[in-house]
């Protein structure tokens, strides 16, 4: 097994990696791994290299390999890193469907705060860390107490993972445009003629709300899919097992 794999398993599994020959390292992979989160969060995705993070702490980049055997162990602790926030999303008390409400917002959130997680987590060629682990562990708990069969938990959860990853991303394109009013009065403006063809979107942007309220859609999409859960763990129960 090379060293690379190595570093991942133990990442993964969260186990601290045996000390290496040579002197006393004087920093720490999840110092290294913050700082590189820092300059993601300053200046984007694109400018962690592994001579930008070396430069970042104080050190060379060869020492850096000392730490990370590439780029991808720093990118995998920096994922998981980013994700390190208590698992607390309500009081065992409340139904399981507003604990994975605040679930899924705090999930958006992590996204929201580190605008190049969703990038880092596409390309990741590594197993999910300790963190992640907790978080996707929380969430399949909560969908346990649904009612739906254990193959069907999982495919809830990735429904969930997908609406936060898919409204990141429209998060992502909006935040990139000078103005999301504006892009929406252009369009309106352009399909003023087109109406005929387009007649559901005209009405959509002549609401005036088409982007007024981005947590309301999430909200919204949200609502939706755990309504399609309850009702699907509901006829499950309700449909007698086949002899």
């Amino acid at each position: 097994m090379t060293a690379t794999k190595d570093a991942n398993s133990n990442h993964a599994l969260g186990r601290k990696s045996s000390a290496s020959r040579g002197p006393k390292p004087s920093l720490t992979p999840s110092e290294i791994a913050r700082a590189a989160i820092q300059l993601a969060d300053e200046k984007g995705f694109q400018a962690v290299t592994m001579q930008s993070v070396a430069q970042r702490v104080g050190v060379t980049t060869m020492a850096l390999y000392r730490y990370f055997p590439g780029k991808s162990d720093l990118l995998a602790l920096m994922i998981d890193s980013a994700s390190d926030a208590p698992a607390n999303f309500g009081r065992s008390a409340s139904s399981w469907k507003t604990r994975l409400k605040t679930w899924a917002r705090q999930c958006l959130a992590m996204y929201r705060n580190h605008p190049w997680f969703l990038q880092a987590t596409s390309i990741r060629s590594t197993q999910m860390g300790p963190n992640e682990l907790t978080w996707m562990e929380a969430a399949l708990a909560m969908l346990s107490e649904s009612g739906l069969k254990s193959k069907d938990q999982h495919h809830a959860f990735l429904s969930l993972i997908g609406h936060v990853r898919g409204h990141a991303t429209f998060q992502q394109i909006a935040s990139q445009r000078e103005s999301a009013h504006s892009w929406t009065h252009d369009l309106a403006q352009l399909l003023k003629s087109e109406a005929h063809r387009y007649p559901a979107l005209v009405q959509a942007l002549d609401s005036g709300r088409f982007f007024d309220d981005p947590d309301g859609a999430f909200d919204f999409g949200l609502d939706c899919i755990l309504e399609g859960i309850s009702i699907l763990a509901r006829q499950h129960k309700a449909t007698p097992p086949r002899r």
